[in-house]
């Protein structure tokens, strides 16, 4: 391994840091369709006998993309592998959206260093978010010259030219995109699950909370055409897939840039999947300020829309989101919530919640606590407030104390347990129907899924049922999980 090859390396024409003062001024440009994807003839059959290993990091986006990223592989003969040891190509899909995840990262980077010690041949590539961002490329070009390729969010179809500029030459290949605007259809995939699908309908984020890094990483909001959409999940239908998830950095802000004097949007776009026949049909992940009524309406007409909403709120707080720049108050939040309900009332919800952000009062926490107990959250993401390099927020004075912050998540925490304990005491001896997912991670002889509500449910039973709805009915209701017997005869099955 030639440890100097970061010396060697030119990448000023590849690699453009996002710019915050340039993402800030975006304005409606025309998207980029781009429906030409293929594999490079000298590149079709380059891993023929080969193995390649993705690590994800971070959220469903990212694992989407992971899947895309194993399709283009397979299509270029690799074969997936679990064990790095077997890998001859290994890609990091990262995360930047918190420093842990960061740190993760940059440890398995670091202990990947005597593997391509071992096999030189070894490609060690970098991806995703983290990629995106400036301080992260001058790192690891200083200091982690085992890495062979790093490359961004935005060229992911750029994988087969990028891999062989690894393969052949003697320098760290970079390739960082800042542009954005493009959508590239008909990408293969590689999906994990073959009951299961995660389903892109729009990709980037224009809210710029202060706190998130994604709208620099991400790029600007930018939807697929619903054809496209409608037929990707026709053909998901027709393969038999069970479940789908739309996804979106901010999945309700989908249509917004369309050229369409209907306004086609997020409640449009599921009222036609409404009518295609998959079973159950969820998305992720949801910004308050953009929750319209058209799509309450929509998904008060249930069907296949699964009753379980992802709204995060943050902080329970006005002045606090004021300056997350969340675009919403607790009232706002608060009308939204019961507005859902009264449409959807057998929905669960679950939330993301910051403690500890800069100048967070014990009053305004209190605040966010007080809303946790008015909505009664089925469940909560929490997470100790931490800056963000490059995000407005980072600027301000990080004054809250850790021992307060963790004192904070801690009690929320608490709270957030309590209330789910309760939500879930409510289906005990209840059936409801399952979506089987596979084994156990505890038990390999317990199976395990989810109810339409988003609650895991274990019970016994052959693993033929696997990828099958089935009804269960429920005989351990416990904190975070429900234990639960398989129904042969079903009764008649609950929510």
């Amino acid at each position: 391994m030639d440890e100097s090859k970061f010396n060697k390396v030119d990448f000023s024409k590849y690699f453009q840091p996002p710019s915050l003062k340039a993402a800030r001024r975006r304005r409606r440009e025309t998207v980029h369709i781009i429906n030409d994807f293929s594999i490079p003839g000298d590149m079709k059959t380059i891993g023929r006998g080969k193995k390649y290993l993705v690590e994800t990091y971070g959220c469903q986006m990212n694992e989407h993309d992971t899947e895309v990223m194993a399709g283009i592989l397979e299509e270029m003969g690799y074969q997936e592998t679990a064990d790095v040891n077997d890998a001859d190509v290994i890609l990091i899909n990262t995360c930047a959206i918190r420093e842990n995840a960061e740190n993760k990262v940059f440890g398995e980077i670091g202990h990947l260093k005597p593997l391509k010690r071992e096999k030189p041949d070894l490609i060690l590539g970098i991806c995703g978010c983290m990629a995106q961002e400036e301080t992260v490329v001058n790192r690891i070009l200083q200091k982690h010259p085992q890495v062979d390729l790093i490359f961004g969010t935005h060229n992911i179809h750029r994988l087969p030219q990028l891999l062989k500029e690894a393969l052949f030459s003697k320098e760290m290949i970079v390739e960082v995109w800042s542009k954005e605007g493009d959508i590239v259809e008909n990408l293969p995939q590689s999906r994990h699950g073959h009951f299961q699908a995660w389903v892109n309908i729009m990709y980037g984020c224009d809210k710029f909370c202060t706190y998130c890094i994604v709208p620099y990483t991400r790029g600007k909001e930018r939807s697929r055409h619903p054809e496209e959409i409608i037929e990707e999940v026709r053909d998901l239908a027709r393969k038999g897939y069970q479940e789908i998830t739309l996804l979106g950095q901010n999945v309700n802000a989908y249509g917004k840039d369309l050229q369409n004097p209907e306004n086609y949007g997020l409640g449009n776009l599921m009222d036609e999947i409404r009518k295609i026949g998959i079973p159950r049909v969820r998305f992720t992940t949801s910004h308050p300020k953009d929750f319209d009524d058209h799509l309450i309406e929509v998904l008060g007409k249930g069907g296949n829309l699964c009753e379980h909403i992802h709204l995060p709120v943050q902080s329970g707080n006005s002045d606090i989101l004021k300056i997350m720049g969340r675009g919403y108050t607790r009232e706002r939040y608060l009308d939204l919530f019961y507005k859902i309900k009264k449409a959807v009332p057998n929905a669960s919800f679950t939330t993301d919640i910051i403690v500890g952000f800069p100048n967070e009062t014990e009053e305004q926490f209190e605040d966010t606590l007080s809303l946790v107990r008015e909505c009664r959250f089925d469940g909560a993401y929490t997470f100790i407030y931490s800056p963000r390099a490059g995000t407005p927020a980072a600027r301000m004075q990080d004054n809250v104390p850790m021992e307060v912050k963790k004192e904070r998540l801690m009690r929320l925490n608490k709270l957030v347990d309590e209330l789910a304990a309760e939500s879930n005491a409510r289906y005990q001896d209840q059936v409801v129907e399952v979506l089987v997912e596979g084994e156990s991670r505890k038990n390999s002889e317990v199976l395990s899924g989810h109810t339409r509500t988003n609650k895991v449910v274990n019970f016994r039973g052959p693993n033929s049922l696997i990828g099958q709805l089935v009804n269960v009915k429920i005989t351990d209701a416990k904190m975070w999980s429900l234990d639960g017997e398989w129904q042969k005869e079903p009764e008649v099955a609950g929510r």
